[in-house]
């Protein structure tokens, strides 16, 4: 349907018509030469005229057509089915080829008249029915959320849910759900009857532990309907594919749900990434087996890195300190003051110097030791400090001072600094924390490093360094130019309840310090050890040129070895200047890997190892949850139906009464100076006009 608007008064229609009428009839019924004409000849002529003028004079008025365009869309119907791995379990042979055939007939009952959307769901949330049933996890909640986010404001009906009720991951369903008020009709799969089952459920464990260390596993164990039988709890570790038992201990069940911890102490006396295995004996007459074991991976490291806190004297700015790094396993922190000190310098990996050198004690056989062999230093100045040992030991900047007076100073962050980044949090934070004391005096840089933050006195913004990051002779130095940090601490904690941007600080700083530079031209990195079996295995890669430039001219390789020997074999894709690998999802077990490339001529190689751990969370529980599809669909108005009559839901949802079409009604807008037939067609007329008037002989 199309209305015909216009943008002036259409009163003014009139007038435009009556122009053509006074114009054809000045030029056709008052002038003499037309005297010899035939009657209808002018008359024909006018018509035109009056018609091409009031169309040319009509356009003026910016006319409207205006059109309604209407359609009818039918309700919308998602069927979704849980795709987990415990769906395939609950079912025969024959009951899944017999669930299989009923759900293809509703799907073909209710795309005939709805709009019918199906997804299969586990894990995530994807288009299609996937009944392959091989999800490790479930998230019905996830369904929900992404149901709302595709349907939001369409007419959206109902929703099938074809699934046993055992969801592993996300919030409860009911909440998911409520958000978008559609009825739920659920397919009820699995067994509701409480299972003949043995459970090493979970085991609670570091993902790190350090060589020579002990480390502690809890295993938790459960059963059902197994009252007064008897299993042997065994940890093993997995060495060439093979279990070798490490530990055990009796398994007595006193009730039918019987739930115990068992906690065991290992030893990690080997480094690299460790398999180990936690196994259930078998009882008979158990509806699975399959969760009767438990694989989980550690990653033992060689060693911790050593840093030696050195002091003047006690002070708060210490135990801050510690307990920042403290959060860090990778770190062992030892603390000492330098008038009791006499270890061996050269065990450390890192040194954090507070107020030291000092007047009193000047520390000058230590500080060559730490130099000689290489060893990072933070100085931090104190009012004990020694200015003078101060400038000669360190390479960033010096102070010339006439005493021991010192400044209030706050921290002004640098832009330029780009060693390691800051959160914007943080940023923003140092500007706010209070104010440390620093030695008052003339500051310089001297040229090496960079400077992290400068001293505002007050509110005047120096460039004299607060904090400030360099090497030389391929050792890194630090210097903060003020004592009181513990403050920074006390105040991040009374601003955030948590101590989170204070740690970022120290930990970057540390981190930055202590990390010995990578000089490999050729590297691959990994962003973790240890991979979930459903998580994608990626890689990245960096090749360096003689002038230590990155690039990426030529191809890289890299191959993938199993631990029972099989090889996977990949090329690097080329980023904008480095390389990068989606080797996709692995098996579960240890893998090793090796890259190659070749460049001016040397060939390049980095090898280094990871592990895939397995995901069983589908096998603790096996006992389907109708109780909560039956909450689901009473709350939200649908039903639950076993998946024998899947043809009565089918019949239930095509004779609804609440699944109607819904119309809808747009409208377009278009000016009718768009339509350039009009326009042609007022041309047209004058063109005949003008032909047939000179064919009578007058123009």
């Amino acid at each position: 349907m199309e209305n015909i608007t216009f943008q002036y008064p259409t009163y003014l229609l009139f007038f435009c018509l009556l122009l053509g009428l006074i114009y054809a009839f000045l030029l056709y019924f008052r002038a003499k030469t037309n005297k010899d004409w035939k009657t209808w000849l002018p008359i024909l002529l006018g018509f035109f005229r009056v018609t091409a003028v009031t169309l040319l004079a009509g356009l003026l008025l910016s006319p409207l057509i205006k059109s309604f365009i209407t359609e009818s869309k039918n309700p919308v119907i998602v069927l979704a089915q849980d795709a987990s791995e415990s769906i395939a379990k609950s079912f025969t042979d024959q009951q899944l080829t017999d669930y299989l055939g009923a759900l293809e007939n509703l799907e073909n009952k209710l795309g005939e008249k709805f709009d019918l959307k199906t997804y299969s769901f586990g894990k995530d949330l994807r288009e299609g029915l996937d009944t392959s049933f091989n999800d490790k996890v479930t998230n019905i909640s996830k369904l929900f959320k992404e149901v709302e986010e595709l349907y939001d404001n369409q007419n959206l009906g109902a929703i099938v849910l074809a699934t046993d009720g055992i969801y592993n991951e996300g919030a409860s369903p009911l909440y998911g759900a409520a958000k978008i008020g559609t009825p739920v009709y659920s397919i009820a799969l699995g067994d509701t009857t409480p299972q003949v089952d043995l459970i090493a459920k979970r085991v609670l464990h570091n993902n790190i532990a350090y060589l020579g260390d002990k480390f502690s596993i809890q295993v938790d164990v459960a059963a059902r309907n197994l009252m007064g039988k008897n299993s042997t709890l065994t940890v093993s570790k997995i060495v060439k594919g093979k279990p070798v038992k490490l530990e055990s201990a009796n398994i007595n069940i006193n009730k039918n749900d019987y739930f115990n911890t068992k906690e065991f102490v290992l030893a990690a006396d080997q480094a690299g990434i460790q398999r180990f295995r936690v196994s259930l004996s078998a009882i008979s007459n158990e509806s699975t087996r399959a969760n009767n074991s438990k694989d989980f991976f550690i990653d033992v490291l060689d060693a911790r890195q050593k840093i030696l806190v050195l002091a003047e004297s006690p002070h708060p700015d210490i135990f801050a300190i510690k307990q920042s790094l403290n959060n860090n396993k990778n770190y062992e922190v030892t603390v000492n003051y330098a008038k009791d000190f006499n270890g061996n310098i050269g065990e450390y990996n890192f040194a954090i110097l507070h107020q030291l050198p000092s007047r009193k004690l000047p520390i000058t056989t230590v500080i060559n030791n730490l130099e000689k062999n290489k060893t990072p230093i933070w100085y931090i100045l104190g009012e004990r400090s020694s200015i003078p040992l101060f400038n000669q030991k360190q390479p960033l900047f010096s102070i010339k001072t006439t005493g021991a007076n010192s400044n209030a100073v706050t921290a002004d962050n640098v832009d330029n600094f780009n060693f390691f980044n800051l959160s914007d949090e943080l940023k923003t934070a140092v500007r706010k924390y209070p104010p440390l004391q620093a030695p008052f005096g003339e500051y310089s840089t001297k040229g090496i490093g960079e400077v992290l933050f400068n001293q505002k006195i007050g509110r005047v913004e120096t460039k004299y360094p607060l904090l400030s990051i360099g090497e030389k002779n391929d050792t890194k130095i630090g210097v903060l130019a003020g004592e009181g940090i513990w403050r920074w601490r006390l105040f991040d904690y009374l601003q955030n309840e948590n101590h989170q941007n204070f740690n970022e600080l120290i930990s970057k700083i540390v981190q930055y310090l202590s990390l010995k530079e990578d000089k490999r031209k050729f590297r691959v990195a990994l962003p973790k050890n240890i991979f979930k079996e459903n998580e994608p295995v990626v890689f990245d890669a960096e090749l360096y040129n003689q002038s230590y430039q990155l690039i990426n001219d030529p191809e890289a390789s890299l191959s993938i070895t199993s631990q029972s020997g099989k090889q996977y074999n990949f090329t690097f894709s080329k980023t904008t200047k480095a390389y990068m690998l989606k080797a996709g999802v692995l098996p579960v077990g240890n893998y090793t890997f090796k890259a190659k490339t070749t460049s001016a001529g040397e060939v390049f190689a980095f090898s280094g190892q990871f592990s895939v751990e397995p995901i069983q969370l589908e096998l603790f529980n096996t006992t389907a949850d109708h109780g909560m599809l039956n909450l689901l669909s009473q709350k939200f108005g649908g039903s639950v139906y076993a998946p024998s009559n899947i043809d009565k839901l089918a019949e239930e949802l095509v004779n609804s009464s609440k699944l109607k079409p819904i119309i809808y009604q747009s409208s377009s807008t278009k000016s009718v100076i768009d339509f350039k037939w009009i326009a042609l067609l007022a041309l047209g007329l004058l063109a005949l006009e003008w032909a047939i008037r000179r064919y009578f002989g007058t123009y």
